[in-house]
Formats: structure tokens, sequence, C-alpha cells
């Protein structure tokens, strides 16, 4: 057995390694360094806890070492840049917004987040003379066997690799350092080794969820039509914070949406539906934010910019605009919108991952606190195959995307995870979790995905209906965080 220390602050390396008391503990085989890491191998799993607990490791400066404050200032300093990269342009922006009767200009944002499966990373390699055994949860079997080719300089062919249940992915899984971690310690001990990863380790350990800010900007004409619309993204270490091509693209006469990238030594990577699964909610959130501007119902106003790409399309249209009017109108029967007294409504609609789901949350006040009740879902994934497991991924994902925007956030000190463990990381608890009703569109066409597709129109029908109940509107998640809301369900 064996657990790696690495370094607890990114932009940090070793400096030097004082492993003495530890390789004097019962049961310890090893202490080894290797690149930016140091390796307690023992003969169990208990043993090796307490020796890693003796090793004096000193780190010096390798990089940036940054703070939730320094992101907080680079992100919001990062929307005026004169550097982004444009990803389309429809027509004239800048005229549109010149001849505007009125626009509307809102920033929102986002932290880190961990993936947190409910098993945290380890595997096991053998890497012997005339092969390498890898044994182990993944979700790129190919990429982890190919890149452990290359690392050990072995054949591909000499490499076996037997995948385990997973234990919860959530798009961690699809990286594979730490599959070269173990490889790369059996290389060097000369022995088979199982590389544990404590919840600790799994939380501090890089391949985040990016942070990102968003600006949007709409412009509206006298009769309330939406115009101009333009979208900013920044993010850390993400090439591109948007998704240029979904709607409104292409229902906007005048379109401009650009991105700027920060590159941070903390690692990321990819999270429940990558980049959607928080431009989902801020996208729908806006377009609340104009239709009320607008003076329109946020269901009819989607359901008129619809309309538009259908008739007058500007610029190409990459999504499917009967599959999404149907999902629309589908969840709004379902869910009787604008038709229930003593409840608040808000509505979202996505197009991602190859499937649309739209939805509606219902919000009641219980002593003045707003409190998400039901749930509406209506998706569209093409032939449900297996209607138990389409349900288990949309209230999975609901649920997930719910919590999260809710409660998730990981923030850093001096390049450290101030969030180590679930005492001081929020996540939804049972009895938070609201009713949701799940309905699919049977319509025969080939099947796409749902493990990701229900997770970003969450946020934003939370949102959109805690605001119509209480007249805040929330921007930045999470929510709980806002001073101006959910003081009371501080530490709840």
């Amino acid at each position: 057995f064996a657990m790696i220390q690495r370094p607890p602050a990114y932009g940090t390396k070793i400096k030097s390694v004082d492993a003495a008391a530890a390789k004097a503990m019962p049961g310890i085989v090893d202490v080894v360094t290797f690149k930016n890491n140091v390796a307690i191998v023992g003969k169990s799993t208990w043993e090796i806890m307490k020796a890693r607990k003796t090793v004096k490791i000193e780190y010096e400066k390798d990089g940036s070492i940054e703070s939730t404050s320094d992101h907080d200032q680079i992100l919001a300093s990062l929307l005026n840049s004169d550097k982004a990269t444009v990803r389309r342009k429809d027509g004239d922006v800048d005229t549109a917004f010149k001849n505007a009767a009125k626009t509307i200009k809102s920033e929102y944002q986002c932290p880190f987040l961990p993936h947190n499966p409910m098993e945290p990373m380890n595997f096991f390699a053998n890497v012997r003379p005339d092969g390498v055994e890898l044994v182990g949860p993944t979700q790129t079997p190919g990429s982890a066997r190919a890149a452990t080719s290359k690392l050990l300089n072995i054949p591909e062919n000499k490499i076996t690799l037997e995948i385990t249940r997973l234990g919860g992915g959530f798009g961690r899984r699809l990286k594979y350092d730490y599959v070269l971690e173990a490889a790369e310690l059996s290389s060097i001990i000369k022995k088979p080794v199982k590389v544990i990863w404590s919840r600790e380790d799994d939380m501090m350990g890089g391949s985040y969820r990016p942070a990102v800010r968003y600006r949007f900007e709409a412009a509206l004409d006298a009769k309330g039509n939406m115009t101009g619309y333009k979208l900013r993204g920044v993010g850390i270490n993400l090439n591109n914070a948007t998704r240029e091509d979904n709607f409104p693209s292409g229902a906007v006469d005048n379109l401009l949406i650009d991105s700027v990238e920060y590159t941070s030594p903390i690692t990321t990577g990819a999270w429940r539906a990558p980049v959607t699964n928080f431009l989902g909610f801020a996208e729908q959130s806006f377009l609340d934010e104009v239709a009320l501007a607008a003076g329109k119902d946020p269901v009819q106003f989607r359901l008129e910019l619809l309309q538009k790409a259908r008739s007058t399309p500007a610029g190409a249209i990459k999504y499917n605009i009967d599959r999404m009017e149907t999902v629309i109108k589908q969840v709004a029967e379902k869910a009787g919108w604008g038709t229930k007294s003593g409840v608040s409504q808000g509505f979202s609609v996505y197009f991602a991952h190859a499937s649309y789901v739209a939805q509606v949350c219902e919000v009641v006040m219980n002593d003045k606190i707003p409190v998400v009740k039901k749930i509406y879902a209506v998706s569209d994934c093409g032939e449900v195959v297996n209607k138990s497991g389409a349900l288990q991924q949309v209230m999975g994902a609901i649920v997930d995307g719910y919590g999260h925007a809710m409660y998730g956030k990981l923030t850093f000190k001096d390049g450290t995870p101030e969030q180590k463990n679930f005492d001081d990381y929020r996540i939804i608890r049972m009895k938070e979790i609201p009713e949701i009703e799940a309905h699919f569109v049977d319509n025969g066409i080939d099947p796409t995905g749902l493990g990701e597709p229900a997770l970003p129109p969450t946020g934003g029908a939370v949102a959109n209906a805690i605001f119509k109940a209480t007249g805040i509107r929330l921007r930045n998640q999470p929510f709980v965080d806002d001073k101006s809301f959910y003081e009371s369900l501080r530490g709840f």
C-alpha cells in the first residue's frame, strides 16, 4: 500500500524531505520522493496513514500562489480586457446597442468546485519486466493505458487495465493522473502497489470545476424585442468559457460572444456538464432579466425568440428549434405555468450535450424564507431505452445542479484549498431535496445522452423562482453566500 503527500499549496514545489521518523515506524517499507510527490509505502493502510503524518516536507515557491480574493479581482478585471477571443459575431452589435430603447447588463460568477465522488481516487499497479498490470476505477481506460505506455516507455500491448466499479466519477476520473502515480511508483520500488487517497487528498488534489465570470448585455427596441446580445466569458484554465452557438444565438440579429482565459497553477478539469453547468444557469437567469425588462412572460419570451430563429435566422442555427420548443411547451403544461396561487414559478430551458431539457421550479414562502418544493422537468434525449435509468439520471442531475448552485464552493488561501472534507464543504442534504417530476418526449429519434443535460437548466429555474418569490436576483453561486439572502440558513 502507499499514500502520497502532494504539495498542499498550488504554485509550490518540494525543497527538502525528512522521512527518517517515518522510515523507522512499524510496517513501513520505504519513503520515495519522485517529481513533486513523497510516497509512503507500507504493509497496511493504517501504518502508512500514521507514518505520513511524521514526514517533514519543506516547500518553496514555484509559480503564482493565489487566493480566492486574487481570482475575484482577476476575473472582474479581465471582463474589460482588450485581448478577448471572438467566438461568434452576427450583425452590427455596436449600432444595435446605440439605437436601443433599453439596455440590460449583468454579471454572474461561480467558484471552483471539487468532484467529491463517494470513493476517492485510488489505483493498483504492478510494473514487471514482462508487462504492466493496472487495476482500478477510471472513465478513460484507453487513455490511461496509452499515457502509462508513454511514461514508462513500455509497449501498450504489454499493459493490461482492469476496470473496477467506478465509485463515482462526474468527470474527475476522465483524468488519469492517479493511474500514472501508481504506475510510476511501482516502477520505482519494483513491487506491486495500491495507491490510496484520503478524502482530504481527493478534495485538495485538483482537477476542479473552473471558476468563471460572465458579463451579459442585451439591447431592446421600443416593442421589447431583443435586437442585440453580448456575452463575455472569463474562465480560469478554460480556453472557451462560452458555448457560442447555443440559444439564443441565431435568434438575435446582432450578437457578439467572446472569451478570455486566465492561466493558473490550480489544476482544473471536466466537471459534470463541462462549462454549461454554470453557463446554463447564467444564461437562463439573464434571459429572465431581459424578459422582465421587456415586460414579457419568461416562457413566451423564449418562444418568440425561437420563432424568430425559425422565420428569420441570424447566422447558423446549431440547435433544433422544434425540439427545444416542444420541451418548453410540455413543461409549461405539466407544471401549470402561471395558473397556480401561493406558488412562485421559475423557468429554464437548455440544449447541452446533445439533449434538450426544460424545467419549472416551484418555490413557496415559509416564515419569509423561500423553500424549493418541486421541480418539473421535460427531457428530449431521443428514444428512451431504459425508463428507470433515464429517470434516475434526470433526478440525480437536478439534485446535483440544485445542491451545488445553492451550497457548493471551494476557496483558496495562499494556494491552499480552505475546504478539505465534508465538515467544511457544504453539500445538499436529504431533507433539502425537493420533489422532482420528470417526463420525456417520445419522438423515436436516435438516443443521445442524459448524464449531463438535466443539470445546466436547474440553477436557472431555481434562481428565477426565488426571484419571483422574493424580488432578489441571485447572480453568483453558491446562492447561500448572497449577503441579502438566506442569512438565516447559514450553517443550517
